[in-house]
């Protein structure tokens, strides 16, 4: 999940899988999508760290959200902003979202 700016067009999506696709053809190419996604109101925090150290910050995340006056609604989500094949795993950077109510 990466928040695309509004100049980007599924025809541009498109182009780039196509180039992609050519060029490398990687086995998770076919489950690239481009929609939109309506979340509502959310809490969110930056991990950075190896994924099996999240449980402290999902738990800051957790008790900011109580703190504030909200309750957790259904599952939190992850968006990766580091590519795990080449930074290490403690500079490893990911997004908890969690919506609220």
């Amino acid at each position: 999940m990466i928040m695309q700016p509004n100049l980007i067009t599924g025809a541009m999506v498109e182009e780039a899988i196509t180039q992609v696709r050519d060029k490398k053809n990687p086995a998770a190419l076919p489950l690239v999508r481009f929609e939109p996604f309506t979340e509502g109101t959310a809490a969110q925090i930056l991990h950075i760290g190896p994924f099996s150290e999240e449980g402290p910050t999902i738990a800051k995340l957790h008790a900011f959200i109580e703190e504030s006056g909200y309750r957790r609604e259904g599952k939190h989500h992850e968006i990766y902003l580091s590519d795990i094949r080449r930074a290490a795993p403690q500079n490893w950077k990911t997004i908890v979202r969690q919506p609220v109510s």
